[in-house]
C-alpha cells in the first residue's frame, strides 16, 4: 500500500544494505520478495498497514469471498425441499458471519508473515519513500530508517475511486471496504457500477434480503466482458431480485436526514433518462473501479514516468525509466488483479536474478464470483472480431449438464472463441 504521511519521527537509524527492496506487501509485493530470495538475494520488504497482505488479503479478496460463499450458501435453502431436506429455517447471523470473515483474513495475513520469516526476508514496518535512486526511506510513528538497495520494486497496490460530488463515509455512502462490514442488511442498497466489485457486493446483499439497484453508465452490465456472457450473467442476476438501469448515471444524492439517500437518475450523456423515478435508498455503494496508489513515494523527485491515470509508466521488463527501480501490479497498466500482480512479481524477481523471464497477459485468467461465476481467458469475441480475424465460436449451455441441473445451477453456458484456420 502507498506511503501515508506520518508525525515527526526520530533521527533515522543506520542504513541497511538489500539486493531488492520491495515497497508494498500484497499478491504482488510478498510474491516478488519470496520468489526473489528464493533465488538468493538479499531482500526487505516495507508495509506500512499493520498487517501484511495489503488491500487483497485485508480488505478485498478474501473477505469479499467469505461473504460471497456464506450468501451463497444461504441462498441453498430456497432449494433445500426439492432435494428431500427439512428443518428449522435459516437465518442471517451477521456478527457471526463477519467473525467468520475475520478468521479467514487473520489466516491468510498470519500466513504471509511465516512465509517472510521462512524466506529470511526482513519486514520494515512504515511508509516507504524512495529518496533517490538506491534509496528507501522508511518512517513509522516511532523511527526513520533508510534502506540501500540494488534494486527498488514499487508495489503499492490500488484504492478504490471516488465520484466527484460524492463523498463516501462508510457508514451509508460505502466503498467496497465499508460494504464488506455492514452490521446491518441494508434495506435497500444502490450500487453504482456494474462492474465486479459492483456486481459481487451487490449480490451478496440482495442474498441476504436487502433489495439492491444497480446503475450503470453503459447499456450493459460487466463492460468489457464478453457480451454474450454478460447477457447471460445479466438475467440470472434479475432472476435473483437485483434490478439494473443502464444507461444511466447518478446525477444527485439528496440526504434523507440519516435514514438513507433519495437518488436522481440522468442518462449517461447528462438528459433526463426515460422513466426514471427517484430511487429512495439506505445505502450507497460507490463502485466505479480502483485507482493506482502512488503518491508520496517520491515520483514527482525522482522524475518516474506516469500516465493520465496516474499509473506508473514500465518497460516490458517492468523497469521505469529511473535506474533501479521497478513497478508491478495495480500500480501500473493492466487488469487489476491480484494473480496478475503475483504472476509480475514473480517474473520481475527472476529478471532481478538475471533471468530472461516474462508475463504473457494473454493467458490470465478473469473472474466474476456473482452466481453463477462468470470466468474468461483470452480474448473475447468482440475483440477478436475487431482484430477482422476469422473465427469461431462453441457453445454449450449448462443446462445441458446433468450434474449442472441437479444443483441448480443450470444458468450459463462454456463458450469457445477459436481461430477459423489454426483452432488457436
Amino acid at each position: 500500500m502507498a506511503q501515508k504521511k506520518t508525525k515527526s519521527a526520530k533521527a533515522a537509524k543506520p542504513s541497511q544494505s538489500y539486493d531488492v527492496a520491495v515497497i508494498g506487501s500484497g499478491p504482488g509485493g510478498y510474491v516478488c520478495a519470496i520468489r526473489a530470495s528464493q533465488l538468493g538475494l538479499r531482500v526487505a520488504l516495507v508495509e506500512g498497514e499493520a498487517q501484511l497482505g495489503g488491500t487483497c488479503l485485508n480488505v478485498g479478496c478474501i473477505p469479499s469471498k467469505a461473504l460471497l460463499h456464506a450468501s451463497a450458501v444461504y441462498a441453498q435453502r430456497a432449494h433445500w425441499a426439492d432435494m428431500g431436506l427439512e428443518g428449522s429455517a435459516a437465518r442471517v447471523n451477521l456478527k457471526a458471519m463477519h467473525a467468520y470473515k475475520r478468521a479467514n483474513i487473520e489466516t491468510n495475513t498470519k500466513g504471509v508473515v511465516y512465509l517472510m520469516r521462512k524466506h529470511k526476508i526482513d519486514v520494515h514496518a512504515g511508509w516507504g519513500k524512495i529518496a533517490a535512486p538506491g534509496e528507501v526511506m522508511v518512517q513509522s510513528q516511532k523511527e526513520k530508517q533508510a534502506l540501500r538497495a540494488k534494486h527498488i520494486v514499487i508495489a503499492t497496490g490500488s484504492r478504490n475511486r471516488n465520484l466527484p460530488g460524492i463523498k463516501v463515509d462508510e457508514k451509508r455512502v460505502l466503498s467496497s471496504t465499508g460494504a464488506l462490514a455492514l452490521a446491518q442488511v441494508p434495506k435497500h442498497l444502490l450500487v453504482i457500477g456494474a462492474g465486479i466489485i459492483g456486481l459481487e457486493l451487490g449480490s451478496v446483499w440482495a442474498r441476504l434480503g436487502a433489495k439492491v439497484s444497480v446503475v450503470e453508465m453503459e447499456e450493459r452490465i460487466a463492460p468489457g466482458m464478453d457480451l454474450e456472457l454478460a447477457r447471460a450473467l445479466h438475467k440470472s442476476l434479475v432472476r435473483q431480485g437485483l434490478v439494473f438501469h443502464l444507461g444511466q448515471k447518478v446525477a444527485a444524492l439528496k440526504s434523507l436526514g440519516g435514514k438513507g439517500y433519495t437518488a436522481r437518475l440522468a442518462a449517461a450523456d447528462g438528459t433526463t433518462a426515460k422513466n426514471a423515478k427517484p430511487l429512495s435508498v439506505s445505502h450507497v455503494l460507490v463502485a466505479v473501479g480502483r485507482e493506482p496508489m502512488t503518491e508520496g513515494l517520491g515520483l514527482e523527485k525522482l522524475g518516474a514516468a506516469q500516465d493520465k491515470a496516474g499509473r506508473i509508466v514500465i518497460d516490458s521488463g517492468f523497469a521505469t525509466n529511473v535506474a533501479g527501480v521497478y513497478a508491478i501490479g495495480d500500480a501500473v497498466a493492466g487488469p487489476m488483479l491480484a494473480h496478475k500482480a503475483s504472476e509480475e512479481g514473480a517474473a520481475l524477481a527472476e529478471r532481478l536474478a538475471g533471468q530472461n523471464s516474462a508475463v504473457n497477459y494473454r493467458t490470465i485468467p478473469s473472474v466474476l464470483y456473482t452466481e453463477p461465476e462468470l470466468a474468461w481467458v483470452g480474448q473475447t469475441e468482440e475483440e477478436v472480431k475487431k482484430e477482422g480475424r476469422a473465427y469461431r465460436v462453441g457453445r454449450f449451455p449448462l443446462s445441458a449438464n446433468g450434474r449442472a441441473r441437479l444443483m441448480g445451477a443450470g444458468d450459463g453456458l462454456v463458450k469457445l472463441v477459436s481461430d477459423a484456420q489454426s483452432d488457436e
